[in-house]
């Protein structure tokens, strides 16, 4: 069954090389094609995509409003972020809003299909400058135990690890524990912190280091 993908993007031509490059990939189909936050708030309840590309910056409501109100009424709908924008605190925020990945749009065509292919394997696709400034975000960030009040020693390595991308037999590699281990901590940090993906879970680490000592 091909994968439904939604475009929300302001700019014509962009829309419609989006439109071109989803159609006639094998195995996707590009079920609608919105120019407004507002657009893909009628829209998309209806046609039910599995993937958006949503672009940050529209007229009216923004990008990262529409995220959050997309995830309300269609909570399993996976996210990716298409922007010029490399701000971190907008990364934050949009990940926050519900985003699961986020690229630059510069990014060649094959990037953007092999992001919703990583994305639908389960992961968390971003373009090389923005991991690179996320990781550097969490390098200069406080003491990992200050930085996440509630989390117990392992917890928080488990999620500066699930942070920088690493899947959970990776965890366990570096952590010398069963992969079994790793699953029973990423629950109790999705638990501990009110959050139900690995998207969320890292947005919220984000807001932690920027702000030491806040929740």
């Amino acid at each position: 069954m091909n994968t439904r993908v939604a475009l929300v993007e302001d700019d014509q031509a962009v829309r419609a090389n989006l439109a071109r490059l989803i159609g006639t990939a094998p195995g996707l189909a590009c079920v609608a094609a919105c120019a407004s936050a507002e657009a893909a708030l009628r829209e998309l309840p209806e046609a039910r995509p599995d993937v958006v590309l949503m672009d940050i910056h529209l007229p009216g409501a923004s990008g990262i409003e529409c995220v959050a109100r997309l995830r309300q009424s269609l909570p399993g709908i996976q996210i990716i972020m298409l922007t010029v924008d490399e701000d971190a605190e907008r990364v934050f925020e949009s990940l926050k809003a519900g985003a699961t990945g986020y690229l630059v749009k510069h990014v060649a065509p094959e990037e953007i299909l092999g992001a919703i292919d990583e994305l639908r394997r389960g992961g968390a696709p971003m373009s090389s400058h923005i991991a690179r400034m996320v990781v550097t975000a969490f390098r200069t960030a406080p003491a990992t135990e200050a930085m996440l009040p509630g989390l117990s020693t392992r917890e928080s390595e488990v999620l500066q690890l699930l942070a920088r991308g690493f899947r959970s037999k990776e965890i366990a590699d570096e952590l010398h524990i069963g992969a079994g281990t790793v699953n029973t901590h990423v629950r109790h940090i999705y638990e501990k912190l009110h959050v139900r993906s690995r998207a969320e879970a890292v947005a919220r680490l984000g807001r932690m280091t920027e702000r030491p000592g806040k929740a």
